[in-house]
């Protein structure tokens, strides 16, 4: 489990973290670790000392001098305060990026907080002589070191059916593709060395899959750096993904057999039947209730085993945590 919140709130609770991850793992229920806390946040509050500090005219005219050397083409959004700056760059092959600046009144004897969606974390090296210029030729040069993953899950998303996530992000490094019906490669792309051979997880029936695990192991050392992670695939796979150009992602995205729904709280169905005669595609969280919830079905630890709604044939399914 992990804590989301926005980025003020974040700056509150710096300091508590180690008391919040301790009690996130050890309430039992929700509404007590929001109880608890509601009284980290408070305490965290009152010893809070910068949180309404006026900023001084010199944080304002440091500011906008900055701002003036930096460029007001490359100012997606400021807010009113000047508190918050979104700063818009293109990397050389034409994608848009954007870094988010959260400034606070020492500014610029202390450097802004930086948000930026990327697969890597981006660390900036300041001084208090440093200016905006500074970041900004820092984020180009992260652009840069990031331009061949970048360029490799473009070309998947773009020749290949990508099942999940539905819409990646910049800093998404994973890829579910479909090969077939019911059948998909989930990868996970180093985005520091995008053309070396990706851990890969193969989702379908048995009787689909163990075939593709064979040929990835005895094929992985024809991997070669040079060509590029698509048609790497391919080759160590020996199987031509599914194009987008000639076929439709209904042909092989089906819902599940149970709650006759493709996605389910974000998820697709991945659990296949594996009797080839079956084949029908299930959310775990779906098959693992329908499992439990028959009288014949037998459970060892978090694998439950039952029969398929479908064909009856006995199958496995893991808790979903």
């Amino acid at each position: 489990s992990r804590i989301e919140c926005s980025w003020h709130l974040k700056k509150i609770l710096h300091g508590y973290r180690h008391i919040l991850k301790q009690r996130l793992h050890s309430c039992p229920d929700l509404v007590s670790f929001m109880v608890e806390l509601k009284t980290v946040l408070e305490i965290a509050l009152k010893n809070t000392q910068d949180l309404h500090i006026p900023r001084p005219p010199e944080y304002y005219s440091c500011l906008v001098r900055d701002l003036e050397i930096l460029g007001w083409n490359k100012v997606a959004y400021v807010d009113n305060g000047l508190g918050t700056i979104k700063l818009k760059a293109e990397d050389s092959c034409g994608r848009q990026h954007l870094i988010t600046l959260k400034l606070n009144a020492k500014y610029p004897a202390e450097p802004p907080d930086c948000l930026v969606d990327f697969p890597v974390q981006f660390a900036i090296s300041w001084m208090p002589q440093n200016s905006l210029i500074d970041i900004y030729n820092q984020f180009l040069a992260v652009l840069e070191s990031l331009k061949d993953f970048w360029d490799a899950m473009d070309e998947i998303d773009g020749k290949t059916w990508v099942l999940e996530p539905e819409n990646p992000t910049r800093g998404a490094t994973t890829r579910r593709i479909a090969i077939g019906n019911n059948v998909s490669v989930n990868i996970e792309v180093d985005p520091r060395h995008p053309n070396m051979l990706p851990e890969c997880y193969f989702l379908g029936a048995d009787h689909v899959v163990n075939p593709l695990r064979i040929k990835l192991n005895n094929n992985m050392h024809l991997w070669d750096p040079e060509i590029g992670l698509l048609q790497n695939l391919k080759d160590i796979l020996e199987i031509d993904f599914p194009s987008r150009a000639v076929i439709e992602k209904s042909d092989f995205a089906k819902d599940c057999g149970i709650c006759y729904a493709y996605r389910l709280d974000g998820a697709t169905p991945d659990q296949v039947c594996d009797d080839p005669r079956c084949g029908q595609p299930f959310h775990q969280t779906c098959l693992y209730e329908w499992l439990q919830g028959l009288p014949s079905s037998r459970q060892s630890f978090n694998v439950i085993f039952g029969e398929c709604p479908y064909c009856n044939k006995v199958r496995k399914s893991n808790e979903n945590k």
